[in-house]
């Protein structure tokens, strides 16, 4: 195996490729030192063809590549997909479609949450993966053969555990248990990176409106600083300093160098005059234009117990069903049954997940089902008024 460097080569390889129903895909990238993933591989693997493309060599156009991701007849096999996705989406502005994410479907098929690649390799396919070469430096050419052969690995074992996972959700029924999962991880919200909405991902306690404004207007001037030069967010200014100057709002050079955290020479030199600009226009914002935190709706305080009795049931349900909890319902759902019964507006009561753990999750909550210990099993029964 040979990298694929020039752009002649890449179209005849993708011209066979483009004759299978699925490919499998995956990346090898870094961002240690960048806002944006650094591509450094693309690995494309059938039955028929396995191909690993230098993305850095500057002979080649990967545009043969994007057109295989958009062509709605070739499922694209991922796993663990989220941050091959966002590669694929800076590269396209769109997502690959449609696509099957192993690890997603690994849940349906009773392997738990987030099962790691190599979990299902050994269990599957009967695979050891190689993990010496994972934490490699992908920039560095020439790769050696060890590189390639690992990065190639990669995509010659998914294909092989996508036929075995796809069987076994083709066996037992559950192909559309999954279409959730792949709703929620293909929101294009996931992949945007928008400087406006920046400040929402800071870990904040207070909430009044100017200080969020103020917050709002650094995080986003931060957040354009960092995707502009690209550079980890961290290295243009920390979140906790984020959050002590719209604390402190300081309205000189000399009153920023006394909040501690902030890299003095940066203030002066860079960074000191746009972060005044940024908090003069938070102060600015006319108060019917200022951003709130949306409070959560308080649950009743007493829903603890019969929380504590639906995730027993929850944990019975999933080792029944052998598919993992997280797919079933989460604690959040579980808290909302306890407080609001059949009116919660919660997955876990529509579709297959009230066949097999809704419909009893009511009942158990509203004290008609009952769970007993019954020759060291926990077991479930109709309770007669």
């Amino acid at each position: 195996m040979t990298l694929i460097a020039d752009t002649k080569t890449l179209i005849t390889k993708c011209k066979v490729l483009t004759e299978s129903e699925f490919i499998a895909v995956d990346t090898e990238f870094m961002r240690d030192k960048t806002y944006w993933s650094q591509l450094c591989l693309i690995q494309l693997g059938t039955p028929d063809l396995t191909i690993v493309i230098d993305a850095l060599s500057p002979k080649i156009d990967i545009d043969p590549v994007l057109e295989i991701m958009a062509n709605q007849t070739i499922t694209k096999v991922f796993h663990s997909a989220r941050q091959d996705l966002e590669i694929f989406y800076k590269l396209m502005g769109t997502l690959p479609a449609p696509l099957f994410d192993t690890q997603i479907a690994a849940m349906a098929c009773g392997f738990g949450e987030a099962t790691g690649y190599d979990k299902l390799a050994k269990e599957l396919i009967n695979v050891e993966v190689d993990k010496t070469i994972r934490h490699t430096d992908w920039t560095s050419r020439p790769l050696s053969s060890s590189q390639i052969k690992y990065a190639e690995g990669d995509v010659t074992h998914l294909w092989k555990i996508y036929l075995k996972l796809k069987k076994k959700l083709e066996e037992n029924k559950r192909e559309s248990w999954l279409d959730q999962e792949i709703n929620n991880l293909t929101k294009l919200d996931n992949y945007l990176f928008s400087p406006s909405t920046a400040w929402q991902r800071l870990k904040v306690k207070k909430s009044n409106p100017r200080f969020l404004a103020i917050l709002k207007e650094i995080a986003a001037w931060r957040e354009t600083e960092a995707q502009q030069q690209n550079l980890p967010r961290n290295r243009i200014i920390r979140d906790e300093s984020i959050i002590e100057i719209a604390h402190r709002t300081p309205h000189s050079i000399d009153q920023l160098l006394r909040i501690r955290g902030l890299d003095k020479a940066k203030i002066l030199d860079k960074y000191g005059e746009k972060l005044l600009k940024a908090i003069k226009f938070g102060s600015n914002i006319p108060n019917d234009q200022l951003p709130t935190v949306q409070n959560k709706k308080q649950l009743p305080r007493d829903i603890g117990p019969a929380t504590d009795l639906l995730k027993v049931l929850l944990k019975m349900r999933s080792e029944e069903h052998g598919i993992a909890q997280k797919l079933i319902s989460t604690t959040q759902e579980l808290e909302k049954i306890s407080a609001y019964g059949e009116k919660a507006d919660v997955l876990a009561l529509r579709g297959w997940r009230r066949q097999i753990f809704g419909e009893d999750a009511l009942k158990l909550a509203s004290g008609s089902l009952g769970i007993t210990i019954k020759e060291k099993k926990l077991k479930i029964f109709d309770k007669i008024n």
